[in-house]
């Protein structure tokens, strides 16, 4: 039996202002070979996952708080509790746009590291409307700090 204590886990600190923790999948306790999944916090007031995409489909699972989801040309509100549903090759970006943590559950399949964790960590993610589409009308925009 494999028990992945969430409190005992530091977590990643990502330049966008989240705490990512890996539970299934690549660096994570739990091995997977069909999926991905792992704990987010997005700090108050603008934490954000950034505009990116990947082969994979997600589903973020809103556990507290809520946010910005932009997908493709579209914008929307979101609160927990809800899942938001991310087809394939689909730039998304998801944004805290409260005054507490956004705390949700990201799965993926199938397995294996995406590209945006590096490239955030790098300072080389993609900008949006110059090296990917541009983000909807009136969105939140894209955290391209670089790490400190």
């Amino acid at each position: 039996m494999i028990i992945a204590d969430l409190n005992a886990m530091e977590g990643r600190r990502y330049p966008a202002g989240r705490v990512t923790r890996n539970v299934v999948g690549g660096a994570s306790p739990i091995a997977s070979e069909h999926f991905s999944m792992g704990y987010v916090s997005l700090d108050p007031g603008g934490g954000q996952v950034p505009w990116h995409n990947h082969d994979q489909e997600e589903v973020y699972l809103l556990l507290q708080g809520e946010g910005e989801v932009c997908m493709d040309g579209e914008r929307r509100t979101v609160r927990a509790p809800a899942a938001v549903y991310v087809p394939p090759r689909v730039f998304h970006q998801l944004t805290n746009t409260g005054a507490a943590p956004l705390l949700f559950v990201y799965c993926y399949a199938p397995a294996g590291e995406v590209a945006h964790w590096r490239q955030e960590l790098a300072g080389t993610l993609p900008r949006a409307g110059a090296d990917a589409p541009p983000l909807p009308e009136g969105a939140r925009p894209q955290c391209t700090r670089t790490p400190e």
